[in-house]
């Protein structure tokens, strides 16, 4: 995928109540997500009441080993993948949150972006509230104490906190007894539900459910809440207004491809996307199909299906590199790209290619790998994307950037194409990703491309000066 810069959240969340070991397969189930967050990570137990929790900046291999993790003792358990944005390396803003206050403990991780954020902080901090980084993870637990203070259960508060926070949001909130998970109206990130033995296990998606042995039940419906207290499990609606708007790019991108995200496998829809892609550009002449890994390739894949041309493996992929679109700076992704991808120059010498990727943002990522196919002797390059143009800011936590760096507002694919150096360049039709996902069940946030926002975007107050995180050097 072309490279972006990261100003935004996006993560993965797991949790599990009633059984034992859940530290161990929390740790299991975050592993299983850990490409929607290489920055920090976290894990949080419940053990009668009492809440321990271990977080850091790095993989989970970085912050756990096998003593931390039978310290963590308990029946229950949150954890949390994390990428950040450029600059926003802070400790501080790892999660889970772990915080006590009058009437117990509480534990919150979350996957999303709100967009009123700002108003809340600018209350929570009017009212003497102290905050320690620049996450929305503690405006959500701020706000869910405070209505906690007032009401009779957590669940209550919970409740009152979903109408009072508004973006994305898929969230695990552990109390003393009870584990909630919670999903925003519109349902933008995915929240599933299954079962290990007699526990409930929540994750962003279900290959981390597959991972720990579990069996999918369903997903946390937009606008539904979920209680898990003494093994028993209770679905409550917010009563908010339910708009069914799933964000698309995890399809295009997030998403690992043997999840299944709303009913929808996430590798049939990228083949899918592949296909439509491929209709749409019938009159490309080539030899051989080429993916981008690795989400490319399942796209490359429908396309080399549908237009009946060999499906080739021209880039090696280094897996030991992270992935390149969550890496936090500019710099280090540059850096990272060139060890990324190698060209198999046996497999596209003196051949016309069709290069797949998921996606194209800046463009930086796609120049130069038309460039390595070309050294490697391809004679035509043809780049095609799985994924319509994007053209607008996204406030829902995917990160996509801001216009002046999107490289397709205001430009046509012809010119596109010469500035990344291709033959020619296509990008899939947003009307043709609405019907592949729409068809199938599953309506979708298409706003990146094409402006038009599901939610009403609240205008931000003025920035505080004092929401810079303090450095603990």
């Amino acid at each position: 995928m072309s490279n972006m810069r990261s100003l935004n959240e996006e993560c993965g969340v797991f949790g599990i109540a009633g059984a034992q070991d859940v530290a161990v397969s929390t740790y299991i189930g975050l592993f299983a997500l850990q490409h929607r967050g290489q920055e920090s990570c976290g894990i949080a137990v419940n053990d009668a009441g009492v809440i321990s929790c271990r977080k850091g900046p790095g993989l989970l291999t970085d912050v756990f080993d096998e003593k931390s993790l039978q310290r963590l003792k308990g029946t229950s358990a949150i954890g949390h993948v994390r990428y950040g944005g450029d600059g926003d390396l802070n400790a501080e803003n790892a999660q889970p949150v772990a915080i006590s206050h009058m009437k117990g403990n509480l534990a919150i991780a979350y996957n999303g972006k709100l967009v009123n954020a700002g108003a809340l902080r600018e209350e929570i901090e009017m009212a003497g509230g102290v905050f320690h980084g620049t996450g929305h993870s503690e405006i959500i637990a701020y706000t869910m104490v405070r209505e906690r203070i007032g009401s009779d259960s957590i669940e209550e508060a919970a409740l009152k906190t979903m109408g009072r926070i508004k973006g994305a949001y898929s969230l695990l909130a552990m109390s003393p007894r009870k584990l909630i998970a919670a999903r925003d109206p519109n349902g933008f990130r995915p929240l599933s539900i299954g079962m290990l033995d007699d526990a409930y296990v929540f994750a962003s998606e279900t290959c981390a459910i597959d991972a720990v042995g579990g069996v999918f039940l369903r997903d946390v419906e937009p606008g539904e809440m979920v209680v898990v207290e003494d093994g028993k499990l209770t679905s409550i609606d917010s009563g908010l207004p339910v708009n069914k708007s799933v964000c698309s790019f995890e399809y295009i991108y997030f998403a690992r491809p043997d999840s299944i995200i709303n009913g929808v496998g996430v590798d049939w829809s990228r083949r899918e996307m592949g296909r439509a892609l491929a209709r749409e550009n019938s009159g490309v002449s080539a030899d051989i199909v080429v993916g981008v890994p690795d989400s490319g390739r399942s796209a490359a894949r429908g396309y080399a299906e549908e237009s009946g041309l060999p499906n080739t493996l021209g880039l090696v992929k280094n897996k030991y590199i992270g992935r390149t679109f969550i890496q936090p700076t500019q710099g280090r992704r540059e850096h990272e790209v060139r060890l990324k991808l190698n060209p198999m120059s046996a497999n596209v010498k003196g051949k016309r290619v069709i290069l797949v990727d998921d996606s194209i943002v800046r463009g930086t990522t796609s120049a130069r790998i038309v460039s390595a196919l070309r050294d490697a002797g391809a004679t035509e390059v043809h780049l095609m994307s799985s994924a319509p143009p994007f053209r607008h800011t996204c406030y829902f936590g995917t990160g996509i950037p801001g216009q002046d760096v999107l490289i397709a507002v205001n430009r046509t694919e012809e010119e596109l194409a010469r500035l990344v150096g291709a033959d020619s360049l296509a990008f899939l039709s947003h009307e043709a990703l609405s019907g592949i996902l729409e068809e199938a069940g599953c309506p979708v946030c298409k706003a990146c491309f094409t402006g038009d926002y599901p939610i009403e975007l609240p205008a931000e107050p003025e920035k505080n000066i004092f929401q810079k995180p303090i450095r603990m050097l």
